[in-house]
């Protein structure tokens, strides 16, 4: 005779066992609002260079970007972040074609509020890592290291021409000390209260931006460790974070984000203002790479990846899949 006690009388696959029931009772949401677009403009060229290392993934032309960001806006994504990669020939030691009005950032910038107005948030990435000749995010001393106080100022510069040129958001992503306070002066100064700053807070020295590098054209010799985190602090990370709020970050970034979920948490927990989370070249290309010689499921690993990130406590992820997830969510 079967003894009915034993067995169990909590059963949470009772929640799991249809589709619409898992739905029902999900905690975690992705929306297509939640997601922002980093895009590439490359100067100089008459069709969309494909990126070798991020597959699916293209330095645009100006027409190519504004038809992106047309996409991006009717799949309903709230943001496209912007990264101007120069004719090598304009690069030079202090980055001069990031502070050109007809560098060709700031050109994309006019082009993209152009076709989308207030309809998408244009984002445009402030740093001197694309436009110098050494590639590094700042100006370099007699010695060759980055001078943080020089770069400040060159920072300031650039953030009132991305502000002119239309520019909803910057974001500083140089990791230098003082950035935000000093950009959100120069902001200030020519009256431009209403450009936010979506602070690169938490940005790792990581192995994972390698694709990156070759979006962007990077010059790079050596590495950032001097400027960027070590991924091995937690207290670095929510240091940063108390001076950005301070000195008036109105969003915070963590960046990269896969790998840094617990990093991700932490700051979610900690911030007053709302969390972005970069899911970066490196972790877009690894399940590119691996979907492609059938080792996991694309579509599923990519929404794992986006559901992951945004249960942290990400608010918005800038993902190179915003549209085409955006597109997917939509027809749910």
């Amino acid at each position: 005779m079967t003894t009915y006690g034993s067995f169990p009388g909590t059963r949470p696959r009772r929640l799991r066992t249809t589709p619409t029931m898992r739905r029902m009772v999900a905690e975690t949401r992705l929306h297509p609002a939640d997601l922002i677009l980093p895009a590439f403009v490359r100067e100089g060229v008459s069709e969309p260079v494909p990126i070798e290392a991020m597959p699916g993934v293209v330095q645009h032309t100006r027409d190519s970007l504004k038809k992106a960001a047309a996409e991006a806006v009717a799949a309903g994504v709230s943001g496209i972040m912007l990264f101007g990669v120069p004719e090598e020939s304009k690069k030079d030691a202090v980055g001069t074609a990031g502070t050109d009005p007809d560098g060709i950032l700031q050109i994309a910038l006019r082009d993209v509020r152009a076709e989308v107005g207030d309809d998408l948030l244009v984002m445009s990435d402030l740093c001197l890592d694309e436009t110098t000749d050494h590639g590094h995010c700042g100006v370099l001393d007699e010695h060759g290291r980055v001078d943080n106080d020089a770069t400040l100022e060159r920072y300031a510069e650039m953030a009132q021409v991305q502000a002119d040129a239309g520019a909803h958001v910057v974001g500083p992503s140089g990791m230098m000390d003082g950035q935000i306070g000093v950009i959100r002066d120069a902001l200030d100064q020519i009256g431009r209260e209403d450009v936010a700053i979506l602070a690169y807070t938490v940005k790792y020295a990581s192995a994972f931006y390698g694709p990156f590098r070759e979006a962007v054209g990077s010059s790079l010799k050596g590495d950032r460790k001097t400027y960027q985190q070590d991924p091995a602090n937690v207290r670095d990370a929510l240091r940063e974070l108390a001076l950005d709020l301070e000195e008036g970050a109105d969003m915070v970034m963590v960046k990269p984000a896969g790998p840094y979920l617990d990093i991700l948490a932490r700051v979610a927990d900690e911030a007053n203002v709302p969390v972005a989370a970069y899911q970066i070249s490196g972790e877009y290309s690894m399940i590119e790479a691996a979907a492609e010689k059938g080792w996991i499921d694309r579509d599923r690993a990519i929404l794992e990846a986006l559901t992951g990130i945004r249960r942290a406590g990400a608010r918005n992820i800038l993902t190179y899949w915003a549209t085409e997830v955006a597109q997917k969510l939509g027809r749910q």
